[in-house]
């Protein structure tokens, strides 16, 4: 069953990180690239979480790219690290995913954008207080983000984001109850490199 999982987990990852970097055959009339960090704040929910609280994790960071095709709507792939779970008690889950998400964006206005997309998530680690907690949940997680963005004529951006969990994370056998992510995030980043279409040039 583990290799099996892992064997879909490398399948996925390659499709993910093809939708992420294969963008040099994509005609957008602007392409600019940068890194972003931010806070999570973060939960599970579901069957029986009365009891689970929110934790802040900080430094969710990863790279980016905003691909504009014209000057309302643009499109931006991303690979997070993102340090996620719940609190139970004084007992801290802490769930780190590497995260693709996959956002389109619509500009109301200069510099405002509205942004919503899949995504999908490859848990790297699980601990409970010092104990691992990996094999207790699944190895892949898909969601849906929605968010806000605001990004400066020099490239600094900032970003406020909910991302919605739509799988059952959890991987304890013999279990029924269904545990999913929830994750509000709050980041600042720089878009550090452009380019543009030989008919913008």
């Amino acid at each position: 069953m583990k290799q099996l999982k892992l064997k879909t987990m490398k399948k996925l990852l390659l499709v993910a990180a093809i939708a992420v970097f294969g963008i040099t055959n994509v005609k957008a009339q602007e392409i600019e690239f940068g890194a972003k960090v931010g806070v999570n704040l973060s939960d599970i929910y579901g069957d029986n979480t009365g009891l689970f609280d929110p934790i802040t994790s900080i430094f969710n960071v990863g790279i980016m790219a905003e691909m504009s095709f014209s000057e309302k709507f643009s499109f931006q792939p991303e690979i997070m690290f993102s340090p996620q779970g719940t609190s139970i008690g004084d007992d801290i889950i802490s769930l780190g995913y590497l995260n693709v998400p996959l956002m389109a964006k619509y500009y109301v206005t200069k510099g405002l954008s509205i942004e919503a997309g899949p995504q999908i998530g490859f848990l790297l680690y699980g601990d409970n207080e010092g104990r691992n907690v990996k094999d207790d949940f699944n190895t892949v997680d898909f969601g849906v983000n929605f968010g806000l963005g605001y990004k400066l004529n020099n490239g600094l951006n900032f970003g406020a984001r909910y991302d919605l969990g739509l799988t059952n994370i959890n991987g304890i056998e013999g279990s029924s109850d269904s545990y999913k992510n929830g994750v509000f995030q709050v980041s600042v980043g720089y878009f550090f490199f452009k380019t543009k279409s030989k008919s913008k040039q």
